[in-house]
């Protein structure tokens, strides 16, 4: 049984918005990064590099989420990004308007 293609032939992905540490990662492939690093190496190579942290598109400063960050040295990327996780959270949750912290709250 055949399928029909596409009404149209458009075979563009979905865009897709990707911000906190998935734009991290995307940003990080056109950088040259070696592991183990420093908070301060890293802030060297990539600081100026400004990452979306929620869906509406706010960027911040990938030193600033640095400076946030707990840790100080990084074995790999998955190590930098796991603990980069907790400092985009809560750049995410300071930045959320009243409408957003209620919905939070209330389970509809």
């Amino acid at each position: 049984m055949g399928m029909r293609p596409p009404a149209d032939d458009d075979d563009e992905e979905p865009a897709v918005v990707a911000f906190g540490i998935a734009a991290v990662d995307d940003r990080l492939d056109g950088y040259d990064v070696s592991y183990p690093a420093t908070a301060d190496e890293m802030r060297e190579t990539v600081g100026h590099v400004e990452v979306p942290f929620d869906t509406r598109g706010h960027t911040v400063r990938l030193e600033e989420v640095l400076a946030d960050c707990e840790q100080s040295r990084f074995e790999d990327e998955q190590d930098l990004l796991n603990a980069l996780h907790p400092a985009f959270e809560r750049r995410r949750q300071q930045g959320a308007s009243v409408l957003d912290r209620v919905r939070r709250v209330l389970p509809f």
